[in-house]
């Protein structure tokens, strides 16, 4: 018996969208085992990806078996559905170093050891040596073209024009699921909204191959309220690579969510309760200012997919940025994060010699960096003796003392004008 409704977990998260008869049933009558597929185009998933990590996390915590199937066959082939062209297809090796990626990403949030292991399971493994004349033979009768060509994945494109390669992704991907039914006993197939026409078209094959039953569930595609897409910004997708996406700005990605977007991600994104959810829902209506919902959210996510420690960095960063931070803290930042917060502020490189031998820090900011924080020494000994020139979040308070700056990871400076003017400076 399952340990919790899972069905009803997910509607009440707001993340259901569609769910075949029966399935409901057959998850509260005992532990079933079910999948999900990511495509590994990339060596790293992106936030886009966690809505349907998030669901397998449910899945299992309700006490059923999750199977995260890493599309290395598939892959190589390309899905039609959301797509409006056909995308490039990736060599082996790329796939290989992909799937590697991925199962490393997906371990952080699975249990692969419990009673109710996840397993990890690559569909290139059962595809790498299954002839083409053997599959059609095998699978291809089963499934007439009138059903593949009634699918929206396949109609959506017709005009733009799709490939033969496009059009029998349906078909390779209805045998994952014959596979991992026959092989697993996997009974359920879960995916986005936009997966419920590959979706059937396995629960048909195994109906019809198999004489077996198998069922579908899908959930929403998340939207933001503002109609912009979610998980993407100006400079791309999110990821949740910190290479690709540093936690300094995957944090702060989550912290500057609208009121109700944060409203509906703390229930998708997180483990918290209905009753916990409910209590910082009514909370943050009390004082919106403080942002609770966004905090909270924030944090959460940034733990699971980071770590506590980075977390930490990305909180102190974003007190040296918007809030009141010593130099000290400044100081604790490693130097990627460092170059993560300071990302588009002004930056220029000055010699080690240069720095060594500037007369005073009047000349420094403005002579020995060719004037870059000021461009007259007039001009930074006035706003020096305004108190308004920091270095290394430390106030310059005489505008002829030479300063004894220590080196931010061993080569830079940290030049602030006013509140919010930040100069990075370079000692090479």
């Amino acid at each position: 018996m399952a340990t919790k409704n899972f069905v009803e977990e997910l509607r009440w998260r707001g993340i259901l969208h569609d769910v075949m008869p029966g399935t409901e049933e057959l998850l509260l009558r005992e532990n079933v085992a079910g999948y999900i597929g990511f495509d590994p185009t990339a060596d790293s998933l992106h936030i886009g990806h966690l809505a349907q990590i998030m669901t397998l996390l449910n899945f299992q915590r309700a006490g059923h078996k999750p199977y995260a199937l890493v599309g290395g066959a598939t892959g190589m082939v390309g899905d039609p559905s959301g797509k409006s062209t056909e995308r490039n297809l990736l060599s082996e090796d790329i796939l290989q170093h992909n799937v590697a990626c991925v199962k490393n990403q997906l371990e952080r949030f699975l249990d692969f050891k419990g009673s109710n292991a996840a397993e990890m399971v690559n569909n290139y493994d059962w595809f790498k040596n299954y002839l083409f004349l053997d599959f059609i033979r095998d699978i291809g009768k089963h499934i007439t073209v009138s059903y593949m060509m009634a699918k929206d994945s396949v109609q959506k494109r017709l005009e733009a024009g799709l490939s033969f390669t496009e059009f029998t992704y349906q078909l390779v991907q209805g045998y994952d699921f014959y596979w991992l039914y026959t092989n697993k006993n996997c009974k359920l197939q879960m995916g986005g909204s936009d997966q419920w026409g590959n979706i059937v078209t396995g629960t048909e094959l195994i109906r019809r191959k198999a004489n077996g039953e198998a069922y579908a569930l899908t959930t929403k595609l998340i939207t933001k309220a503002d109609g912009s897409k979610f998980g993407k910004t100006e400079e791309g997708n999110i990821w949740l690579d910190p290479k690709k996406t540093s936690p300094y700005k995957f944090y702060q990605y989550w912290l500057n969510t609208s009121d109700e977007d944060a409203a509906n991600f703390i229930k998708i994104f997180t483990q918290l309760s209905k009753d916990e959810i409910e209590s910082l829902v009514n909370e943050h209506a009390i004082a919106p200012h403080q942002r609770k919902l966004q905090q909270v959210l924030a944090k959460d996510v940034t733990v699971r997919v980071h770590t506590e420690e980075e977390f930490n960095l990305a909180v102190k960063a974003s007190n040296i940025l918007f809030g009141n931070s010593t130099t000290e803290e400044l100081q604790s930042l490693n130097e990627e994060t460092l170059l993560a917060v300071f990302e588009g502020v002004p930056q220029t490189t000055i010699s080690k010699s240069a720095f060594e031998n500037h007369a005073n820090v009047t000349d420094l900011l403005s002579v020995t960096t060719n004037g870059f924080v000021f461009t007259s020494k007039g001009e930074a000994r006035k706003m020096i003796q305004a108190g308004g020139v920091s270095i290394n979040k430390t106030k310059i308070e005489d505008a002829n003392a030479k300063g004894s700056f220590v080196l931010l990871q061993n080569k830079y400076l940290l030049a602030q004008k006013g509140k919010k003017n930040y100069y990075l400076i370079k000692v090479d």
